[in-house]
């Protein structure tokens, strides 16, 4: 079998390997267009994230998903950190992330705009999937550098031991997988 079978929110997605190292592969799972699966994960998540101000997601996944929470939860705005400093950016802010699913370390950047949206809020981390938490580690970093107050971490996949995280607000978990001759193995 080349792919993984997700259920979730009542529809099922087809979720290919990709490999880690020699030993390990994850699910891949990429939310980012997929509207009946952000449309279908809204409400659930929604119903778990309390007392928030504003959310916040990093480029490029969690953008859709942040865009259907915040209007589901009737917010005026969300954030979002960027992978590269655009031109439009006024005195971005900037701190370094990695994660599973990037090769190389890499930066993430608030514009300067974005500062006084956050300073004293209440903000919610969102992503797609928690593995490591680097992204959301990120992301916390640059919201305290803002002035914001980290309420919640929230996703809809944790993967592999993310998933034993009590500071982390999920719909279901993702396995990780060990590779064998035959093919692939939930952890």
């Amino acid at each position: 079998m080349d792919h993984y079978t997700l259920k979730l929110a009542g529809l099922e997605r087809q979720l290919p390997y990709v490999d880690i190292n020699d030993e390990l592969a994850y699910a891949s799972f990429v939310v980012i267009s997929d509207v009946k699966l952000i449309e279908a994960v809204t409400p659930l998540l929604a119903s778990r994230i309390k007392d928030c101000d504003i959310l916040m997601t990093a480029e490029a996944k969690g953008i859709a998903l942040a865009y259907s929470l915040a209007s589901y939860l009737g917010h005026r705005d969300f954030i979002v950190a960027r992978k590269s400093i655009k031109s439009y950016m006024k005195d971005p802010i900037s701190v370094s992330v990695k994660s599973i699913t990037t090769t190389e370390l890499q930066a993430l950047y608030l514009d300067g705009t974005d500062i006084p949206k956050l300073q004293g809020k209440r903000v919610c981390l969102l992503d797609d999937v928690v593995s490591t938490g680097g992204s959301l580690i990120a992301l916390s970093q640059l919201a305290k550098k803002a002035g914001a107050n980290v309420c919640a971490n929230a996703c809809i996949l944790a993967e592999g031991e993310a998933a034993d995280r009590d500071d982390l607000i999920y719909l279901q978990k993702l396995p990780l997988f060990k590779k064998t001759k035959g093919g692939y193995i939930a952890l």
